[in-house]
């Protein structure tokens, strides 16, 4: 598990110490994993680890994002701690965890995958996400500009599995669905296209967690 930034991570070293610095070469195959991971958990893990071992690539990098849009501010925790919970779950050599797009200024995810496919040429990126973000992804600040520009692989999740499947995005853009058997084609192929990638689920959830965690914070004294 690498930390995107001068060195390893120690209990010691703090993620703000991070920078863009993470090498990628050409040829690469790399998978694009945003979110707010508020807070990461191990359904996050097994999309990653998922796409990793599907697609065949050579790395996941896992994108911070300083604020999701679409959710509330004061719902989101600061941006270092959900930095140290992601580090807890992207497990291995091939896992990167990053906050590339607080350093970039970039809210947007189309923004993001500009700069990065501008800074990297020749690496063949895809973005990875989980079939719950498929089912609002229409909702999405220049979302078909996305399909456009990078491979995407989406990864079944409790749930949602069936919404997913028939959002306003899948529909859209069924004509570019590859078969999950030609999942490995993916970084190579040019987009618009897309796989759905079915597996066993993790039920683990990001908003049960935090509603946990709300539950178990003490009452204030009065």
């Amino acid at each position: 598990m690498w930390f995107a930034g001068p060195a390893r991570l120690t209990p010691r070293r703090r993620p703000a110490a991070l920078r863009l610095d993470f090498h990628l070469a050409p040829g690469m195959k790399v998978g694009l994993y945003g979110g707010s991971f508020n807070p990461a958990h191990a359904g996050h893990a097994h999309v990653a680890e998922t796409a990793l071992r599907r697609l065949g690539l050579d790395r996941v990098i896992w994108l911070v994002s300083p604020q999701n849009p679409l959710k509330p501010t004061h719902e989101t925790d600061a941006l270092t701690r959900r930095m140290w919970g992601a580090l807890r779950y992207a497990e291995g050599p091939s896992m990167i965890v990053s906050d590339a797009e607080t350093r970039l200024g970039s809210q947007y995810t189309i923004d993001t995958l500009r700069a990065l496919k501008s800074r990297f040429p020749g690496v063949h990126f895809v973005w990875i996400m989980g079939a719950d973000s498929l089912a609002t992804f229409h909702r999405w600040r220049g979302w078909t500009q996305i399909m456009r520009t990078t491979p995407v692989a989406v990864v079944s999740r409790p749930w949602i599995a069936l919404k997913s499947r028939f959002s306003p995005a899948a529909r859209r853009f069924s004509f570019a669905r590859i078969p999950s058997a030609a999942a490995k084609t993916l970084p190579f192929r040019k987009p618009p296209a897309w796989v759905y990638l079915r597996g066993p689920l993790n039920f683990t959830s990001s908003t049960a967690l935090r509603r946990a965690r709300v539950a178990k914070a003490p009452t204030p004294e009065r």
